[in-house]
């Protein structure tokens, strides 16, 4: 079953452009890992200070593995202080028969 990821983030409005290329950095390296199958980024196209991330993972594991490398590290420490708030939820996707 696997393990999704939503943030919904409000960036400081001086500081978008920092995150947004701090966090496309992160993205392009979580898509290369092997338990990563889907990492959106996703941007209101009305208030560029509103972003949503939309991450899925196969399992737990591969998300924990994911926040131990190094660049999920380098995108917390240099990232999230450009934030005003993030919040997280956890799903697990169903399987739903057709």
């Amino acid at each position: 079953m696997s393990f999704v990821l939503v943030v919904n983030i409000r960036v400081k409005p001086d500081g978008v452009e920092s995150f947004m290329q701090k966090l496309g950095e992160n993205a392009a390296a979580a898509r290369k890992e092997p338990g990563c199958r889907q990492f959106d980024v996703l941007v209101d196209p009305k208030d560029k200070t509103k972003v949503m991330l939309y991450e899925v993972y196969d399992d737990e594991k591969a998300f924990e593995a994911h926040q131990q490398t190094a660049h999920f590290k380098k995108y917390v420490a240099e990232a999230v202080p450009l934030l005003a708030s993030r919040e997280r939820q956890v799903f697990t996707k169903a399987e739903i028969r057709r």
